[in-house]
């Protein structure tokens, strides 16, 4: 670091978030991710943290961004149905597109303010993500910070980032350890807004792709604790420059062992409960180990049997009607009439590692996930992601078992950045 790029003695108060998709806190272990294991040794660590439900990066990105459940940011899933000259349509949230059709057809993108526009005006936001462009986008949909994807980079106003300060990485590990590199360099050490987040795609993209407790997986969890340690030990040299920096390590939910893949368009098809393949009258949005499903004004009369239906299977698990849309912090309205959780275990899969799960069938062609990692419900480990806070006042070597969620992330940051923190459903942490 050269003399002018040191810290002054009074610098402000900055946060620094690394997540790590899909990090299940039980593969935290010293063998495993030493790094990880290490910090955990140091920070606080939260040991009954959970996330929202569904449980997928789209969703929960818009939670950490507002400290909101979904019912009160209304972004239902990774993949919803929204209404268009007066029918169902489905929607991949993570297109980069998906942006400007919620806008257009609801009038808001996310209903609540996020962390980029909450500190606008005191010291700003950048965010690095290499997940989906959808995820990326739910962090700043209204251009108040920076955001840097491989699907276009954007400044305030959603004005384009070109040329050589674009983000060009690939969607794994190495376009990860190319994203961490220029987010030390630009954020922890460069710009230094108040809030930066690097927001990483493994293990998650591994994880889908090949058996929990695998040789391969058990890799790409070396390779995330890699990434991670080049993170902490950069805001490490900064503090040593006399920066006071809270830094967050966490993952938005965990993964468990696909056990089976259940077309449920085909099955309510079959009961004559929908009309057909790709019709309008019920919509099925597949979200991994959670489906939404959602009925047109004309189908109306069929709610009651679909429900009874959707009760007798035995690849439910929780089914959420109408009545109940707001335990499960689900937005109601835009004919959004069941949530489903699909049933789960605590059972082992074949490496031994425990979490067993039924998946929807995916939409659009896209790959079924049978013997690998999958989310979105509300399975034991599924429901198990990461979070440790290290400095900012939080105590070195502490476990706390207090019930925690990831909405509770957006007030903490808040709170140690002395900024209003009303209009959330979280808490600060620091009340803990």
């Amino acid at each position: 670091m050269s003399p002018q790029d040191k810290a002054p003695a009074t610098a402000p108060r900055r946060v620094i978030a690394v997540m790590l998709d899909g990090l299940r806190r039980d593969f935290i272990t010293p063998d495993a991710t030493p790094a990880l294991a290490a910090l955990r040794a140091r920070a606080t660590w939260f040991d009954a943290h959970r996330t929202v439900f569904p449980s997928v990066t789209r969703v929960v990105s818009s939670s950490f961004a507002t400290g909101c459940r979904p019912a009160h940011h209304g972004l239902a899933g990774n993949t919803v149905a929204l209404v268009e000259d007066g029918r169902l349509g489905l929607h991949d949230v993570g297109r980069p597109e998906f942006v400007e059709t919620k806008r257009r057809l609801t009038g808001t993108v996310l209903a609540r303010p996020t962390l980029a526009e909450r500190l606008a005006d005191h010291g700003g936001a950048v965010i690095f993500n290499n997940v989906s462009p959808g995820a990326a986008y739910m962090h700043d949909p209204d251009g108040h910070g920076h955001v840097y994807h491989r699907a276009g980079s954007f400044g305030p106003g959603r004005r384009p980032i070109q040329g050589d300060r674009a983000l060009e990485v690939t969607p794994d590990a190495a376009g990860d350890r190319a994203a961490a590199e220029r987010f030390i360099a630009e954020v922890v050490h460069g710009g230094r807004p108040a809030f930066g987040l690097i927001w990483l795609c493994e293990p998650d993209t591994t994880q889908h792709a090949a058996p929990l407790g695998s040789a391969t997986h058990r890799a790409i969890l070396a390779t995330a604790d890699s990434h991670a340690a080049m993170i902490i030990a950069a805001v490490a040299r900064a503090r040593a420059e006399g920066e006071d920096i809270l830094l967050l390590v966490g993952s938005d939910h965990g993964h468990q062992t696909v056990r089976a893949v259940i077309d449920i368009d085909a099955e309510l098809i079959e009961a004559g409960l929908k009309a057909g393949p790709g019709s309008t009258d019920v919509v099925v949005a597949p979200n991994g180990t959670a489906a939404l499903v959602y009925v047109d004004g004309s189908a109306e009369d069929r709610i009651a049997a679909i429900e009874g239906f959707l009760a007798e299977r035995p690849w439910v698990g929780r089914l959420f009607t109408r009545d109940s849309l707001a335990e499960a912090g689900l937005p109601a309205g835009g004919g959004l009439a069941f949530a489903i959780a699909l049933a789960a275990s605590d059972e082992p899969n074949a490496e031994g590692v425990p979490g067993l799960s039924y998946a929807a069938k995916p939409a659009d062609g896209k790959a079924d996930r049978l013997g690998c990692g999958q989310h979105g419900g509300l399975g034991t480990f599924e429901q198990l992601p990461t979070l440790m806070l290290d400095g900012g006042g939080f105590t070195a070597g502490r476990t706390v078992t207090a019930d925690t969620s990831v909405i509770d992330i957006a007030p903490t940051i808040l709170r140690f950045l002395g900024r209003p923190i009303g209009g959330v459903d979280g808490r600060p942490l620091q009340e803990l």
